[in-house]
């Protein structure tokens, strides 16, 4: 998974478009950036956080954009099981 896949994966579980930036900060979104890092190297950064306000919120930061992604993924997704949008499928055999 990286920031081109992300998307379709998050649609796939049922997150709106409208709730990820990717690759730009956005009001009201979890976004997912990329920043150059201070690092003789020059280096970058994969930051992922929720920003209101133009504020940032619940803010993490990778070194890995595959890392990052799936970080945003599990996070949207475990917010999709607790609104039941999506969860376990029912044992057929159980019946």
């Amino acid at each position: 998974m990286n920031v081109e896949t992300i998307t379709s994966w998050l649609e796939t579980v049922g997150v709106p478009g409208q709730a990820v930036s990717i690759g730009a900060e956005a009001d009201n979104t979890w976004c997912l950036v990329c920043e150059e890092t201070a690092e003789p190297d020059g280096g970058v950064s994969w930051e992922v956080f929720w920003r209101e306000q133009g504020n940032r919120y619940d803010w993490a930061r990778f070194s890995s954009e595959q890392v990052a992604c799936h970080y945003l993924f599990g996070r949207l997704t475990w917010a999709q099981v607790v609104r039941g949008v999506v969860g376990v499928l029912p044992d057929e055999s159980a019946g």
